[in-house]
This record gives structure tokens, sequence and C-alpha cells, in this order.
């Protein structure tokens, strides 16, 4: 694991325009907290593509150079961790339910298409001044002629490596390919063809601190802090929550909020990166054989005798040969297959388009809120205008079920049963209440069950609405009866002043309760 671990590390610092400094340090404070704190025996907490992508282009957006980016990046992630410690605190852990699989399916294989394309121009050792990736691509395009060949060469080779050592799970594959690559470059002096290398990674003057920075600066910090708590929490959990439902483990959501802020939270007091439980890495975890925590200890510890013993071998490691390691961390995230059920369904097309474009073309951070304002909204969309069903008998029995084509279903004659298919609330009540209405004009009958099995809860909205609607119909000479209330409901609704939905108004038995009650 440490083999594989470091270097990731390196290479996302990279990603996210920091020294590889940052990333070293967000691996170590990750695997240490998370090994202490965490739940999951699997869970690998590092620096993860995404995070490292998102972080470089919020200090993109933010300006400034080297120093005030490292500056800016420390508090970027102490708000991260402070923001898990709260979100913990409060007992928030469904958080990440506000990213629909979708969304984040599809956020996922834009954003690797997005890192894939800009590590094509470290391995050509092209400068593209465009951030918005199909900008970015055309300019990268165009400068085909200044492209390196040499370094595009070595990255190709060292992505084919490890490609083919994926076969084998237990190899240290990004660490020999490194080490190969190094050792190339050394040989045929690759440098001198114009071959970036990593550079002097500097450890010796670590030491904790808070970040000196305007309030202006912590405030802007502040907004883009949400986003990465949403999107690493996310990203963990679903790593964290699929492993542990693949071998039968308990997931503890705020445990798990609580192991993350505290490795964020220490690696921003060291300017180390955010840090979250990667899929790949975790997966790599239990590929690998481990049986509970203490495997990120244990990998911890690998990686700093790693650092006292090879450090300045890994300074000489050639740039294309880290790109190629970015390249084939984020192979898994560009598969259609996770996309093809969703057109298969018939569901959530929209949904997952839109994550890959928002990504694409407005960047990680807007691309990702973006998408889950659509998501929120096509689910408020569809919840505004749900289906009203019309309820018959089931042959001789007590079960009221939807009236379709079915010839075993026998309405009621004079009367109309009818059941909302979506929670009652603010923005459908209205609409609900006119479909009912308009039903029970077409088919002029004068006894109406209205059940509300879908509803646990209703808002004031809703209470008023419901008021309004059976004295309307009280009036008209319309006798209404409220079927399958559920307790709560039951409990506001006896709460109302005047208490107008008493008597044969509330009906808290079942439909064919109701049905009886207005037949005598």
């Amino acid at each position: 694991m440490a083999g594989l671990l470091l270097p990731e590390a390196v290479a996302y610092s990279g990603l996210a325009g920091l020294p590889p400094a940052a990333g070293l340090v967000g691996l170590l404070a990750g695997l240490l907290c998370y090994s202490l704190a965490g739940r999951s025996r699997f869970a690998i907490v590092s620096s993860t593509s995404s995070s490292a992508t998102l972080l470089g282009s919020a200090l993109m957006a933010l300006g400034g150079g080297a120093a005030l980016h490292s500056a800016l990046a420390a508090g970027l992630v102490l708000l991260t961790g402070l923001a898990f410690c709260l979100a913990s605190a409060a007992r928030l852990g469904s958080i990440s339910n506000f990213i629909s699989k979708p969304v984040l399916r599809g956020f996922a294989f834009g954003l690797a298409l997005s890192v894939v394309i800009k590590q094509i121009g470290k391995m050509a050792g092209v400068e593209v001044q465009a951030q918005a990736t199909p900008a970015y691509a055309l300019e990268l395009v165009s400068s085909l002629p200044r492209w390196n060949l040499s370094g595009l060469m070595m990255g190709l080779v060292a992505l084919l490596a490890l490609r083919v050592m994926e076969r084998f799970r237990r190899l240290p594959s990004a660490l020999i390919v490194i080490a190969a690559g190094i050792a190339a470059g050394q040989a045929l002096v690759l440098k001198d063809h114009g071959v970036a290398l990593v550079g002097t990674i500097d450890l010796a003057h670590l030491s904790w601190q808070l970040p000196s920075l305007s309030v202006t600066q912590w405030t802007a910090l502040g907004e883009l802090a949400g986003a990465m708590l949403l999107l690493l929490f996310a990203e963990s959990y679903g790593s964290i929550r699929s492993l542990a439902i693949k071998h039968g483990d308990p997931v503890t959501a705020n445990r798990d909020l609580a192991a993350l802020g505290l490795g964020n939270l220490l690696s921003g007091l060291f300017q180390g990166m955010p840090v979250g439980a990667g899929y790949s890495a975790s997966s790599a975890n239990e590929a690998a054989g481990a049986t509970s925590r203490r495997a990120g200890f244990v990998a911890a510890l690998a990686v700093l005798v790693l650092l006292a013993t090879v450090l300045p071998l890994v300074a000489l490691t050639p740039e294309p040969v880290l790109a190629a390691v970015v390249i084939n961390a984020m192979a898994h995230a560009l598969s259609l297959d996770a996309f093809k059920s969703y057109f298969g369904w018939k569901r959530d097309r929209v949904v997952v388009v839109v994550a890959v474009l928002a990504v694409l073309v407005l960047g990680v951070l807007h691309g990702l809120l973006v998408a889950i304002a659509v998501s929120l909204a096509m689910t408020l969309r569809s919840q505004s205008y749900p289906v009203v069903n019309e309820l018959a008998r089931l042959g001789d029995s007590q079960d009221f079920i939807a009236l379709r084509d079915r010839t075993d279903l026998h309405a009621v004659p004079g009367l109309l049963v009818l059941r909302p298919e979506a929670s009652l609330f603010f923005a459908n009540v209205d609409g609900v209440l006119e479909t009912i209405r308009r039903r029970i004009i077409e088919s002029a009958a004068r006894s109406v069950v209205i059940s509300l099995e879908e509803s646990p809860d209703l808002d004031g909205t809703s209470i008023d609405a419901l008021r309004e609607f059976v004295a309307e119909q009280t009036g008209r000479g319309v006798r209404l009866v409220l079927a399958r209330v559920k307790g709560p409901v039951a409990e506001v609704l006896r709460r109302s002043p005047g208490h107008p939905l008493e008597g044969q108004v509330l009906e808290i038995g079942s439909v064919d309760d109701a049905v009886r009650r207005l037949q005598v």
C-alpha cells in the first residue's frame, strides 16, 4: 500500500498546483487519524484525485503566487476539517445523500476526462493557459508542434506498464514504474531533452501553524469548504459503504465524519492536502489482505520508512511518469458501463449528462454544484406533479389497489377512492387537490375517500389547503373521508384550530374502513 500511495500523493500534489510535500503530509495525516478514529477496516484516507482537482481549481480562481496558494490551501483544508467535525457533532451523517449516484458517476466521469486531458499536457511538456477543459483541449492540440516527444513516449510507456501490472493486484505497480522511470531518466539524461523532474521535496522545515489570511480570504474559503465537504464525504462514504456491504460490516457515518475531520485538521495544520477515502486505494487495501484499521497505520509507518530512505530519489521522478500514474488512477472512472443502466431504465439520464458536461465546461467546483442543483430540481419537479390514482377493490377482499387494466378490480358504485402517489407538501398540494377536485366533478361522486398513506407528515401549507378543500367539498354536499392517515398527520390535524377535520372527515383506519363508513 505504501508503494501505491507514495507516488499518488506526489502526483496529486502536482494536480493541485502544490509542492509534493503537501501530498505527503496529507497522506500521513489521513492514514494516522483514520486508523485511530475511523470505523472501516478497509478505508485508506489520503489525498484523492477529485479533491486535488477541486483544490487546484479553487486556488486558480483565487489567484496569487505559490506562497499564497500554500496558505490558501492550508486554510481551505482546515475549514473542511472543521466542517467535518461540526457535521459529526450535529449527527449529519446523511449529508452525502444530497449528492445522488447519477451525479457522482457523471461527476467522476467528467472529472476523470478533464484530468486525463490535462495530464496529457504534462506528458507533452507544454504550458497551456486555458482552464476550461474544452478550451484546454483545443489549445493543447494547437500546440502540437511544441510537444516534447521524449516525455510523451516515456509517459505512454509508463502508462502501458501500469496497465499490464494491474493484473497483479499485490504488486506496488506505481512504485515499480516510478523506480524504472527514475533509472531511465538518469541513464538517458532526459532532463537535457526538456523532460521536467519533480524536484526537491523539502520535509525538513515542516511545522504546524495557522495560515495568515485576511477576513475576505477566510470568507471565500468558507464557501469552498462546503463544496469540498460534500465532495469528500460523498466519495469517502460511498467507498466505505460499498466495502462494508460487501463484507457485512457495520457502518457509522457520524464516526467517519469525525475521523475525516481530524485527518483534514491535522493535514491543514501542516500545510497538507485535503484527504478522503478514495475507492481505488480502499479497494487496493482490501485486495492486499487488510483485516483491520491497523493496515492503514502500518501503511503510514511504511511510508515513513520510504521517506527516510528514498526521498532524494523521488525528487528525480520524471513528470511524465507521474502523469501516467494519475491517468492510470483515473482509468476506472472512464468506463461508460455505469451509465448504461440509467439509459436502460430511462431515469436520471439528464442528470448524468449534465454532470459530465458541467464539470468539463464549468470546472470541478461549479460543475459539481450545478449537477447537484439540477438533480434536486428534477426531484422537486417530479414531486411537484405527482400522479393521483383511482383505487378499486380487489375481488371480494378488503384490499384496494390502483385501478388500471385489470378485470378483477371493482369500483364501488357512487363512491370515488383516490390516492396521491407522493407525499403532500407546499409545492404540490394545490396541484394534487385541483386534480382531485376535477375527478370529483367528472365522476359526479357524492362520496369520496382520499388515501394519505404516502404522506408521513404535513407542513403548514398542506394543512391549510386540506382544511379549505374539505370545507369546500362539504359545502357542495360531498361526503369526504381521509383514510390511511399516519399518526403524526392525524395528531396535527386534530390540533387544528376549531377541529374542522373531526368526525367522518378524519379516518385513521384502512381504505376499506373508510368505504364502509361512507356506505352506512
